[in-house]
């Protein structure tokens, strides 16, 4: 092993940075030489490499986003296009590759694998919807940025005795509209995994307001549905104000939190461990708060389970 690459592919999270300095620093202190590879997969097959040292990943570790880049690739997806990349690396004497992304950036490095080349994934996704690990990268940073939204939502939701819907990133995976609706106190939290009862909403708005409740806070995930239609159906059916918010693409953004700052700095250290002992098609992650490694095959093919218990108790303390 005398030289590796690090890309970023997919979505990008807030700690992607912060990965790529520790696989960088990490494989320049064990005497590695490191290549960076803009625009992930899309960058890999046009040849945009470029070598990297200490100074290369100077003042990265608070920024969001990614330096490398990030972008789609429609030919990566075609086995001549893979092909064409694994010969690329091949071509500039790199050794290994470690990719930072979700779970169709994994999907790449695993193909990659099949190809000869050696591969190993950090799961860069605030979605945090791969089933192997507790926490992926920029999760955490994510959760912080909804929660200070619902926190500046409720002043003037308060204010003007309304109903706010509040939809956050999560298409099949409703953790962020989960952890964030208990963190921010909200009255329901609509998830792809959970059924769910427009009617009965309603219902439980209009008790609560009997009650002498002054506003309402419905955090949804957008894999459910859209937000304005919810807004607008509780509003017919309740009379009461009701106004969607749709977070977007500001969830991704922001520097990291120091929970992602540590958490992706121990994942890119334990990325080039396992490579220098010789480890490939293995993905990092987090389980009962210690790194950890999966087979890639294994990774991907596990089935993500949802937090059950969590889900009842925000149900509990809601009203």
């Amino acid at each position: 092993m005398k030289k590796i690459a690090v890309l970023t592919s997919g979505g990008d999270a807030p700690g992607m940075n912060a990965a790529v300095r520790a696989v960088v620093r990490m494989a320049l202190h064990n005497g590695l030489e490191v290549m960076g590879v803009k625009r992930g997969y899309a960058g890999l097959i046009s040849g945009e490499l470029f070598k990297m040292d200490r100074s290369s990943v100077s003042d990265i570790i608070h920024r969001g986003g990614t330096i490398l880049r990030t972008a789609r690739c429609e030919e990566f997806r075609t086995e001549e296009g893979r092909k064409k990349a694994a010969n690329i690396l091949k071509a500039y004497g790199v050794d290994a590759l470690v990719v930072i992304g979700g779970d169709g950036s994994f999907t790449g490095a695993k193909l990659l694998s099949k190809l000869g080349v050696k591969t190993i994934g950090l799961p860069g996704t605030i979605d945090n919807d791969l089933a192997y690990t507790d926490y992926t990268i920029g999760f955490d940073t994510a959760l912080n940025t909804v929660v200070d939204a619902i926190n500046k939502l409720r002043d003037t939701s308060t204010s003007h005795e309304r109903v706010s819907v509040i939809e956050v990133m999560g298409r099949h995976c409703g953790d962020l509209a989960l952890y964030a609706g208990i963190a921010g106190g909200a009255e329901a939290i609509v998830v792809p995994e959970k059924e769910f009862d427009r009617d009965e909403l309603c219902k439980t708005i209009l008790e609560g307001k009997t009650t002498g409740k002054m506003h309402n806070l419905v955090m949804l995930a957008e894999g459910v549905g859209g937000a304005e239609e919810l807004a607008k159906y509780i509003e017919e059916v309740t009379g009461l104000e009701t106004r969607a918010t749709i977070l977007g693409h500001i969830q991704r953004g922001g520097s990291p939190s120091v929970f992602d700052v540590v958490l992706s700095s121990k994942m890119g250290a334990r990325a080039v461990e396992l490579l220098l002992e010789g480890k490939t098609s293995r993905v990092v992650g987090i389980k009962d708060n210690q790194i950890m490694d999966e087979d890639i095959d294994e990774a991907l093919a596990m089935e993500r389970k949802f937090d059950d218990k969590l889900y009842e108790i925000a149900t509990a303390l809601s009203y």
